[in-house]
């Protein structure tokens, strides 16, 4: 896997599948490789209905599944930001909160996350059920909205994966489209921009549509790095670093081992789809389908 963008079609035609699909094959040489779908759902807590138990707001829970995972954001308004803690001047007795204000998860198989809720009984009910569930179905697997297209392979260094935004009633809201680079697993860009060799890809893909709105999907490195954080292993890599400067303390050799490491948020393996899963989930969530 390599490094990806993102971008919303959002007032696409109703053929707007087909007409990306015989642009790729025609004018790209572009091979079908498989489906792509998503599905993503919506959640909020229901805490302030527990007898004497008082909360200015609820939390927020977006799920999509993806492949063999589901990528879970969880979001608590009353929780701090990590960049806001991070700018505060830290005291010998300062204390870093419980949580932050916003937490991605990936889980595996896909529902194990509806199973643990139902049968935990917890206090999560989904935003928007299309149909009240009927005898005997699970009340919090409601789908909210689905991705459903194609992926289309272009030589052998180009991904490029195509979907229609399906709401529950079936209405088409707009297209999301992601081209992967496949040569390379880190590309960095200005913040608020897409590389310009991904961009002019996804840019060609478009049919000649009049008027065709296309938004990029983007993140700064530096927001990533937020959702990426893990407490326990910042931690680990801490006292790792201790170590490394005692037993390197003098050596003036350094193995290429040593230097060439897989990094987290590299685009690669889950990593890739952990990041796209968020990108989507936000860009669903800014214009209020979600």
């Amino acid at each position: 896997m390599g490094y990806s963008a993102l971008a919303r079609w959002i007032n696409s035609p109703t053929n707007g599948l087909d007409l990306i699909t015989e642009n790729i094959t025609k004018n790209h040489h572009g091979a079908y490789v498989g489906k792509w779908q998503l599905s993503v759902r919506s959640y909020r807590s229901t805490f302030s209905q527990i007898p004497g138990f008082q909360i200015p707001s609820e939390r927020s829970m977006f799920t999509l599944t993806m492949h063999e995972h589901v990528y879970v954001l969880l979001e608590d308004p009353l929780a701090p930001q990590r960049s806001e803690i991070i700018e505060m001047p830290q005291g010998p007795t300062a204390s870093l909160p419980s949580h932050f204000r916003t937490t991605f998860l990936s889980l595996s198989p896909p529902n194990a996350l509806e199973q643990l809720l139902s049968q935990l009984k917890a206090r999560w009910v989904p935003v928007r059920q299309s149909n009240a569930p009927s005898r005997g179905q699970n009340p919090v697997a409601g789908q909210q909205l689905s991705v459903e297209g194609a992926v289309f392979a272009i030589g052998t260094d180009w991904l490029v994966r195509v979907g229609n935004v399906i709401l529950t009633g079936g209405a088409i809201k707009g297209m999301l489209l992601e081209a992967e680079y496949l040569p390379i697993p880190v590309l960095h860009s200005p913040p608020g921009y897409t590389s310009e060799l991904l961009s002019n890809l996804l840019t060609s893909v478009l049919p000649n549509v009049p008027d065709a709105r296309m938004v990029a999907i983007t993140i700064s490195d530096a927001q990533w790095e937020d959702v990426l954080w893990d407490r326990e292993e910042e931690a680990r890599q801490q006292e790792q670093g201790k170590k490394t400067e005692d037993e390197d303390d003098g050596d003036l050799y350094v193995s290429l081992d040593q230097i060439v490491t897989k990094r987290p948020g590299d685009w690669v393996g889950i990593d890739r789809d952990r990041r796209s899963a968020f990108l989507i989930i936000g860009s669903l969530r800014s214009e209020g389908i979600l």
